[in-house]
């Protein structure tokens, strides 16, 4: 027993944390609103992190299985496999009563909500807990958020990065220790509500060439109507090139993106950044694959002299995001 332990069993387990954690990982054929999962694992945890048991299963997609040369999952090994229906209810008992854990969760939790709406089914998960936010509250000296840094943080192997199985073995290990020293550090977790997808089509937009399709609001569409909250960090001012983001940066998103707008967002949102509606003299970024279009906030952003990045870009940016001052 580790001197973690010790001061999480003599102390009282906070009463305010989840009775049990399912921990997640999902391969998928891509980012974009209509990519499906092709491998899901699922490690069932109890109130303090200990594995109770653990669930893998492949998924033919019913499609190209996207890019091979990071999931290792060809066309020929999905041929066979069961078809998301038919793993559905295995996997919501997996996840049934439980706060479903991931790294960058939000990614992970809207793959599987739409594998359920499409099977006019809802997942069974009321809350989400992003492993990334979590070490950020913990203020883990990690040089970056990626999963292998924070397994290494931890003493955790990894054996097989982007296997599904591997890499929820990987985080629910890496869990265990984050949950106990948020428990003994008297954190807070940070947990966000799951809504579920209630309707679905599979009949999008048309995409651009060279972008995968991409979400487009309108009739035939579905999305989630919510009220951001507000951004707790001040604006530390405009984004510099060359430089990182800062928790508190105002960015606008303008015109299509091959990632969902929306998860786009959520993981701006989740980085500590602000989402703005609009272009205005505050705002740090504009971010846009078509920077010379005519739309009002391109137009806003070169009058007010705003820096402007791809997609991307903003992408890399988003994966090391400064605190905000303190």
């Amino acid at each position: 027993m580790t001197m973690l332990d010790d001061l999480t069993t003599a102390a009282t387990w906070p009463t305010a944390y989840p009775p049990g954690y399912a921990v997640v990982d999902v391969e998928t054929t891509g980012l974009a609103r209509d990519d499906r999962i092709i491998s899901a694992a699922v490690y069932r945890l109890d109130a303090r992190g200990n594995v109770e048991d653990h669930w893998y299963t492949l998924v033919n997609p019913e499609r190209d299985p996207g890019p091979v040369w990071i999931h290792g999952l060809t066309s020929d090994v999905l041929e066979g496999a069961p078809l998301f229906p038919e793993v559905a209810e295995e996997f919501a008992a997996r996840l049934d009563g439980r706060v479903l854990v991931a790294h960058n969760a939000i990614f992970d939790w809207q793959m599987i909500a739409r594998e359920y709406a499409r099977a006019a089914r809802t997942a069974p998960v009321k809350q989400r807990l992003c492993t990334i936010a979590l070490s950020k509250e913990l203020a883990l000296p990690l040089p970056n958020h990626k999963l292998e840094s924070l397994a290494a943080h931890f003493g955790v192997v990894q054996q097989r990065a982007h296997h599904a199985l591997d890499d929820a073995r990987v985080l629910a290990e890496a869990f265990r220790p984050s949950l106990h020293a948020a428990a003994a550090g008297g954190v807070r977790l940070p947990l966000l509500e799951c809504r579920p997808l209630t309707e679905w089509t599979d009949s999008p937009a048309a995409p651009r060439i060279g972008y995968q399709a991409s979400y487009r609001g309108g009739s035939g569409t579905w999305r989630a109507s919510r009220k951001r909250p507000a951004c707790p960090h001040p604006n530390p001012g405009r984004y510099e090139p060359d430089r990182p983001l800062k928790q508190g940066m105002r960015v606008a998103f303008s015109g299509d993106t091959s990632v969902d707008r929306e998860l786009l967002e959520d993981r701006a949102v989740e980085a500590g950044l602000h989402v703005a509606t609009s272009v205005s003299r505050l705002t740090s970024l504009l971010v846009t694959n078509d920077p010379d279009s005519a739309t009002s906030k391109t137009v806003k952003a070169k009058s007010f002299g705003t820096p402007v990045v791809d997609e991307a870009a903003f992408t890399q940016l988003l994966r090391d995001v400064t605190p905000a001052d303190g």
